[in-house]
Formats: structure tokens, C-alpha cells, sequence
């Protein structure tokens, strides 16, 4: 039998603040979710986007400590559009998220934008762009 990719997992230092972010970007979480140690959306396809506070992890693993520099894990949203690339990129920076790199139309032929979650995490956003004529 071979191991199936189920489950992307992000620790949070505040998982309200995480569950506001990623709600925004359209993920479902359960009401009440905010007082839970760890939280589960299910994602298209089946893939589980899970959330956990940093005491749930030290609470299997005492000495976890959060990563002083930038992950190497990437997080990407598809937008439907360019356009909605940059309407999310600006929801998202003014309601006070970090804008790490503004819309811009990438050379792979993409809308691409980077915010940070509230953990610091690069979450972006893309889009196709039209075919060149």
C-alpha cells in the first residue's frame, strides 16, 4: 500500500487571527473553531487544510520551538481572474495583513501576488493570464 497526500498542516500562535485570514480566502471552518487547539476544512477534492495552536504541538513534541527564519512550504490560492488576484491581495492588505510582493503579471504566463498569513506564512494568489494574442 502506498502513503496518499491527505492533509496540508499549519501551526498558528493565534488561532482566531489564523482562522480570520484563511476565512477570508474562502476555507470553512466549523463555528466555535476559534476556542479548538486544532481545526480541520476540507478542501476540494478531499486534501484536509488543518490548523493547529503552537501548545497542541508542544503537547506531542515538548521541545518544538516555530522557525526564527521563513518556511520553505509554499501556500497558493487560485483566483478566478487577474483581477480577483488583485482584489484579494487588496481585501487581504487592508484589513491589515502583510503585502509581501504587490500584483504583478509573472513571466510563467500568471497574476501572481504574496501576502502573509499571521504567522508570517507567504500565502499567494493567482491567476491565468489571457493568451497572448
Amino acid at each position: 500500500m502506498t502513503p496518499r497526500f491527505a492533509l496540508i498542516g499549519v501551526v498558528t500562535s493565534d488561532m482566531a487571527a489564523a482562522l480570520a485570514f484563511y476565512r477570508r480566502l474562502g476555507l470553512v471552518f466549523p463555528e466555535g473553531s476559534e476556542e479548538q487547539p486544532h481545526v480541520d476544512a476540507e478542501l476540494p477534492g478531499g486534501l484536509i487544510f488543518a490548523l493547529d495552536t503552537e501548545e497542541t504541538v508542544r503537547s506531542f513534541h515538548s521541545g518544538w520551538q516555530p522557525p526564527e527564519r521563513g518556511g520553505r512550504v509554499g501556500l497558493a490560492f487560485r483566483c478566478d481572474s487577474p483581477a480577483e488576484v488583485d482584489a484579494q491581495y487588496e481585501d487581504l492588505v487592508n484589513a491589515g495583513y502583510h503585502g509581501e510582493l504587490k500584483p504583478w503579471d509573472a513571466f510563467w504566463g500568471q497574476r501572481y501576488a504574496t501576502v502573509h498569513d499571521p504567522d508570517g506564512n507567504g500565502v499567494d494568489l493567482f491567476a491565468p493570464l489571457p493568451a497572448a494574442e
